[in-house]
């Protein structure tokens, strides 16, 4: 290993400013269970796969829609 590196012609990472940045979130234990059978059909990690399907919601704009019943 040298002592010194030389970085005076290195270049920036291009992906360095688009990458995710790590949060907790809290998911109920038969989320992850779909998350991750779906990622074994599809060889994506079940994180992957998270976050594609909550992009697509967002791209699409679509937004939930609940109910509460009283009983």
């Amino acid at each position: 290993m040298l002592e010194h590196y030389d970085f005076s012609n290195a270049i920036k990472n291009p992906f360095a400013e688009v990458l995710n940045e790590n949060r907790t979130v809290v998911l109920d234990d038969d989320v992850i269970d779909y998350f991750l059978a779906l990622s074994d059909e599809e060889k994506i990690p079940y994180q992957t796969l998270i976050n594609l399907y909550l992009t697509d919601c967002i791209k699409n704009h679509r937004k939930l829609t609940m109910s509460w019943e009283n009983k």
